[in-house]
């Protein structure tokens, strides 16, 4: 088995006929069989991987040239499109649905020789913070299967962790990324906003929404950033920039970097997880880099602002699922109405439900100024305070999180109290900068949780680069 060890360990033993591809994604398969009961994956390839293995281990035979990511057993979220494979964002809405085409990012992977081993579960439409809400059941977190994984990528997180795979893929609209990665104890990285294509992403927020990389390590995270990474006809949002990649970081290289009191202060914030951040913090300055608190007044409507968009912007997006285009449609209707009433009733879940029926009102008339338009102007004020500190500092750091993983069900009949646990991680989304959380242990916590650092837009290299000397 594979634990422990990075892309490039893997593809050296490969190549020394120490290990075959099809002995590796025999190893992971086997994992996988034997944590059936954290409810990981909605569905193994398992045939196509093996048979892409043997594939793969004929051309190493014959000394044929290899993509860059030969080697990476990798596992997708259920909101990524893989031709003639099903995706359902983990919803009774999309049952049954097969894509028809692969996404940018996954193709990518492919045409680099990764090997996709499954769809992993997560929050329906990528909604929670739990990984709760699917139809397909909850997802166990594997460190203690009495508390959750975190969201929406709870099972991609989970997939990392358990070693099913060497790297998952998810998706992040507010922290679904980071957030999990924390409550799991890997890393969880979230690129700038256009820095990968979103084409073939099934939407929740558009202006909000990035694919994401959890790992064990730094050096993966990098690699396979740098693959999906592009400008991609396919979306108009994505960037046309050279990949970030990441250089060893120089001994002597100091850099300045930022850090909320407010922040550390907060009353939510576990007081373990406060002493752990302030000794990172302290780590930092042991290491010649200058941590500066600094203020930001704007941290209360983080928030507020955050979900008054996302949720306006996933009721538009969501719209186009009326049992009529495509999507789950209702048997039992006697007009019109009816069948979109009963067919939306019926595929979406509470939470998207929930989220539906905010985003509307946030954009119905007589309301529409008083919230989406304050919202969108409180996200220019973020964004322009954030310039501010980019401007003078190489990172802002904070906790991931304000607790480490919750006990199942502890959020399930609190849904506001869930949607401020996100106080940390939406600030990068509103601003679409790069983040990490970076795994940490505390003396005093029973599981581990994360310090996030975020860098400039496009900053990425820096930011990686920082960690990889960590």
């Amino acid at each position: 088995m594979n634990q422990g060890r990075s892309l490039s360990d893997i593809q050296k033993s490969l190549r020394n006929g120490q290990q075959t591809i099809s002995e590796l994604v025999e190893s992971y398969l086997k994992r996988i069989e034997e944590t059936t009961d954290l409810n990981i994956y909605i569905e193994v390839y398992k045939e196509e991987a093996k048979a892409l293995a043997a594939s793969l281990d004929q051309k190493i035979q014959k000394g044929e040239s290899l993509g860059p990511l030969f080697g990476a057993v990798i596992s997708i979220k259920d909101v990524l499109c893989y031709k003639d494979h099903k995706v359902s964002a983990a919803s009774k809405m999309l049952a049954g649905f097969t894509s028809q085409f692969t996404g940018t990012a996954i193709q990518r992977l492919l045409d680099a020789d990764a090997i996709i081993i499954g769809r992993t579960n997560c929050d329906e439409f990528a909604m929670g913070s739990t990984n709760e809400n699917s139809a397909y059941g909850p997802t166990l977190n594997g460190l203690d299967s009495e508390r959750v994984p975190g969201g929406s990528s709870g099972a991609a997180a989970v997939s990392v962790e358990r070693d099913t795979c060497l790297i998952g893929i998810g998706s992040d609209t507010g922290g679904s990324v980071r957030q999990p990665a924390a409550f799991c104890g890997i890393y969880g990285f979230k690129p700038s906003y256009g820095r990968i294509s979103r084409y073939g992403l099934i939407a929740y927020g558009s202006s909000f929404d990035q694919i994401g990389v959890l790992a064990k390590g730094i050096e993966d995270i990098s690699r396979v950033l740098n693959i999906m990474s592009g400008e991609d006809p396919m979306d108009a949002t994505s960037l046309n920039m050279d990949p970030p990649e990441i250089v060893k970081h120089p001994v002597d290289q100091q850099y300045k970097i930022a850090y909320i009191p407010e922040v550390l202060d907060h009353p939510g914030l576990n007081p373990d997880i406060r002493k752990g951040t302030m000794s990172f913090i302290e780590g930092l300055r042991d290491r010649n880099h200058e941590c500066t608190p600094i203020s930001f007044e704007l941290l209360p409507y983080l928030v507020p602002a955050y979900y008054v968009l996302t949720t306006a912007e996933a009721s538009s997006n969501l719209s186009r699922y009326d049992g009529i285009r495509y999507g789950h449609q209702a048997k039992d209707f006697e007009q019109l109405e009816d069948l979109y009433e009963r067919s939306r009733s019926e595929g979406f879940g509470a939470e998207v439900k929930r989220r539906i029926m905010m985003g509307t009102f946030v954009l119905s008339v007589g309301y529409f100024d008083a919230y989406f338009t304050k919202a969108q102007q409180v996200r220019t004020l973020i964004i322009d305070r954030m310039k501010e500190i980019f401007a003078e500092y190489d990172f802002l750091i904070m906790p991931t999180t304000t607790d480490i993983a919750w006990k199942r069900g502890e959020m399930s009949g609190d849904p506001v109290s869930m949607y401020l646990s996100d106080i940390y991680t939406v600030l990068a989304n509103l601003g679409g900068y790069p983040a990490i959380s970076i795994p940490q242990q505390n003396e005093q916590l029973i599981l581990p949780f994360g310090v996030q650092i975020m860098s400039d837009l496009y900053d990425e290299r820096k930011l990686l680069s920082l960690c990889l000397s960590l």
